[in-house]
């Protein structure tokens, strides 16, 4: 499992963080008691939350909350045990208010929740080859009615295109204006949401006529990078280890996971595509796609595709980005930036 593990690492880049920070707030009254907690905790594990009481104030009772969330109350200075099994992955930010001489005070510090999930390395043959147009800053991939669509990056050529992927002739295109850098795309009850990278912008079209319905700012401070749908909601990620989790009806983000594998958070999350109830994603200039649990960001398995570059001819090829599922051949097609090439592949264990 060991040599697994450093497979992992290597494979994909992985980030190592300092885990088990803990955070504490200034407070002279009342602490958390972190003497007996560890440096990771995994789904399984219960936490007790507790506090020091350095001036021996009489406590009356303690409210418990976790990523402000109230988890429990307890009286006097008893300690709360809390499961983690419902928690998404990350920092957990542990609260205490406790209550005393009819005043209160606060405590606060927060703990790590890793993965301890192995993630299953998989295999993948090449079905077919297509072209792709090496002019193509590929940034989103999809499929939609059995057609491929693709949103490329770079201000002054970025576009949304639609064309016949055995071809590579173009149906139609749409090209954004030169201060907007493309990036992901969705299609969604027949609406195409496109994102741009740091100018917070987003737009909806039609899917049939391709008008241009509405011009949306980003809700939160973050970067639009890549984008999916599992046929209610939209994924997107902004170049963290976040998966945002949007309404499509308001284009508000209504929760987000952090994807890990092991113990180490994977950062620059890219494309998305949603595939069989999982999330399949680029890692930025890494030649792998992580496939990602989307109730709590667990990385469940690594597809090594550092073997495509090799077959690329184009000079100026930049870096793996691209997955779009056909639902029809029940295959997955993957390409990169400027690449020459685009690739049918079947996955396996």
């Amino acid at each position: 499992m060991k040599n697994y593990n450093f497979l992992f690492i290597i494979l994909l880049g992985f980030t190592l963080t300092n885990c088990g920070d803990t955070k504490k707030e200034e407070n002279t009254l009342f602490t958390f008691d972190i003497s007996n907690f560890k440096e990771h905790y995994v789904f399984q594990d219960t936490i007790q939350l507790g506090v020091l009481n350095s001036t021996s104030k009489e406590i009356d009772s303690i409210a418990y909350f976790v990523n402000d969330k109230k988890v429990g109350s307890v009286k006097s200075s008893e300690k709360l045990p809390f499961n983690l099994k419902n928690q998404k992955l990350g920092y957990q930010y542990l609260k205490a208010i406790v209550y005393f001489d009819g005043e209160n005070s606060e405590a606060t510090t927060r703990v790590e929740l890793v993965s301890n999930i192995q993630p299953k390395l998989l295999n993948y043959v090449i079905l077919n080859t297509y072209p792709h147009d090496t002019a193509s800053f590929t940034e989103g991939l999809e499929f939609y009615k059995d057609t491929l669509y693709e949103s490329t990056g770079q201000k002054g050529t970025s576009y949304l295109r639609k064309y016949d992927y055995r071809t590579g002739k173009v149906y139609k295109q749409t090209n954004l204006d030169s201060k907007y850098f493309g990036e992901g795309i969705t299609i969604l009850n027949n609406k195409i949401y496109q994102l741009t990278w740091q100018e917070k912008t987003g737009f909806i079209y039609n899917a049939d006529t391709w008008k241009l319905e509405k011009t949306f700012a980003y809700e939160k401070d973050i970067e639009g990078w890549g984008m999916t749908n599992d046929g209610k909601y939209i994924y997107q990620t902004d170049k963290t280890e976040k998966i945002w989790k949007m309404n499509p009806e308001t284009q508000k983000m209504i929760d987000y996971i952090n994807v890990y594998s092991g113990d180490s958070k994977i950062k620059a999350i890219n494309e998305l595509e949603w595939i069989n109830g999982k999330i399949y994603t680029n890692v930025w200039q890494k030649d792998a796609i992580a496939i990602v649990n989307p109730t709590n960001g667990a990385v469940e398995g690594i597809i090594d595709m550092s073997g495509l570059k090799k077959l690329i001819k184009n000079a100026n090829a930049d870096v793996l980005n691209g997955i779009a599922y056909n639902p029809k051949t029940k295959t997955i097609f993957v390409t990169g930036k400027n690449w020459d090439k685009m690739f049918e592949i079947k996955v396996s264990e």
